[in-house]
C-alpha cells in the first residue's frame, strides 16, 4: 500500500509541474511579455540592437518586449541577473559575447559559468574595431605604428577604452603580443573620453567601435590605420584589415543572445529562427551598418562551440598579459 500511495504522490507531483513545463515549450510561446536584459548602459550598440530585434519581437508575435538595462562588471552583473533567471523563454541576454568570452579568466571568483548557466541562442551581429592613432602621431600604416612603438621603447599610450579587461583593452593586448609592438595601457570608463583624449593628443593609440569612431576620422582629428575584421569593410574599402600586417588578427565586438540553462529546446528554437529573420530584414540591415555591424546569425550548437573556442582564446592572451580582476 506504501508503495502504491508512493508512486501515486510522484505522478501527482509530475502532474502539477506538466502545465508549466508545457507551457515553456508550448508552441503558443510567447505567450506574456518577454524581457531583454543588456547589461550595459543604454545607447550602445547591445541596446540600440535590442531595441530594434526587440521592436520586430513584439510585431511579430504581439508580446511587448522590454529592453532592461542592468550595467556593471564588463557586463557580469546583468548576465548573472539572467543566468540565476526562471528557464522559460521570458529573460534574456542580449551582449557583447567578446565580453562575456574575456570574463571567466578575467574574473576569478565570477558568480557563475557562461558555459553551464547559460544556453547560446543565436548570434546578431558583428563590427570590428577601429585602429586610430592621434593624428600628431608619424605614421600612416600598422607596419609603421608597430615599427614606431619599438622605436619609442613604450613610450605610446593605448586607450583601453571600456576599462582594464574590455574587449578593445585585449584588442590592443593581443595586437602587442602578436606583434612586438610597445607601449602602456590607460583605461578609460568609455570609447568617449577615450576618443576625446586621442584627439588632444594625450593618448597615441587605440581600439574601438566604427560609430563612435569614424566620424572623427572623417574630420581628420585622428587618423584611421586599420579595421579588425577578417576582410575589408564594405563601407570602407580602402581601408586595410589589420590581419593584412598581423596575419589571422581578428577582434571587434559580437552581439549574441543567450538564455537560462535549462530553457527548454523548443523555445530556443523559435527564438534562433524569429531572431535570425529578423536581423536579416532589410530596414534592420541598413540600421545596423549605420551602426558599423553587420548580421550574422548561427545556431545554438555553433554558437556554443564558437564560445567555447573564443574562451579559450582569450584565456591565454589575458593569462599570457597577467591580466586579473577580482
Amino acid at each position: 500500500m506504501k508503495k502504491i500511495l508512493l508512486a501515486a504522490l510522484t505522478s501527482l507531483c509530475a502532474l502539477a509541474s506538466a502545465p508549466a513545463a508545457l507551457a515553456q515549450a508550448s508552441p503558443n510561446y510567447p505567450v506574456k511579455p518577454i524581457r531583454i536584459v543588456v547589461p550595459f548602459p543604454a545607447g550602445g550598440t547591445s541596446d540600440v540592437l535590442a531595441r530594434m530585434v526587440g521592436q520586430k519581437l513584439t510585431e511579430a508575435w504581439g508580446q511587448p518586449v522590454i529592453v532592461d538595462n542592468r550595467p556593471g562588471a564588463n557586463g557580469n552583473i546583468g548576465a548573472d541577473h539572467v543566468a540565476k533567471a526562471d528557464p522559460d523563454g521570458y529573460t534574456l541576454l542580449l551582449m557583447d559575447m567578446g565580453n562575456l568570452t574575456i570574463s571567466p579568466t578575467l574574473y576569478p571568483k565570477l558568480p557563475f559559468n557562461p558555459q553551464v548557466h547559460l544556453a547560446p541562442v543565436t548570434m546578431l551581429a558583428y563590427s570590428p574595431h577601429l585602429l586610430v592613432t592621434s593624428s600628431a602621431l608619424p605614421v600612416k600604416t600598422t607596419a609603421e605604428l608597430i615599427a614606431h612603438s619599438k622605436a619609442t621603447r613604450g613610450k605610446l599610450n593605448f586607450a583601453a577604452a571600456a576599462g582594464t579587461g574590455s574587449a578593445p583593452h585585449l584588442a590592443g593586448v593581443l595586437f602587442a603580443q602578436r606583434t612586438g609592438a610597445e607601449w602602456g595601457y590607460i583605461p578609460y570608463k568609455g570609447g568617449a573620453q577615450a576618443l576625446a583624449d586621442l584627439i588632444s593628443g594625450q593618448i597615441d593609440a587605440t581600439m574601438n567601435g566604427m560609430v563612435a569612431t569614424y566620424p572623427h576620422v572623417k574630420t581628420g582629428k585622428i587618423r584611421l590605420l586599420a579595421v579588425s575584421s577578417k576582410n575589408r569593410l564594405p563601407q570602407l574599402p580602402d581601408v586595410p584589415t589589420i590581419g593584412e600586417t598581423v596575419p589571422g588578427f581578428v577582434s571587434g565586438s559580437w552581439q549574441g543572445v543567450m538564455a537560462p540553462a535549462g530553457t527548454p529546446k523548443p523555445v530556443i528554437a523559435k527564438l534562433n529562427a524569429e531572431m535570425a529573420r529578423i536581423v536579416k530584414l532589410p530596414d534592420v540591415v541598413e540600421k545596423m551598418a549605420a551602426q558599423g555591424a553587420e548580421p550574422q546569425t548561427n545556431t545554438p550548437e555553433e554558437f556554443s562551440a564558437w564560445m567555447k573556442s573564443e574562451i579559450a582564446h582569450w584565456g591565454k592572451v589575458i593569462t599570457d598579459a597577467k591580466i586579473t580582476l577580482d
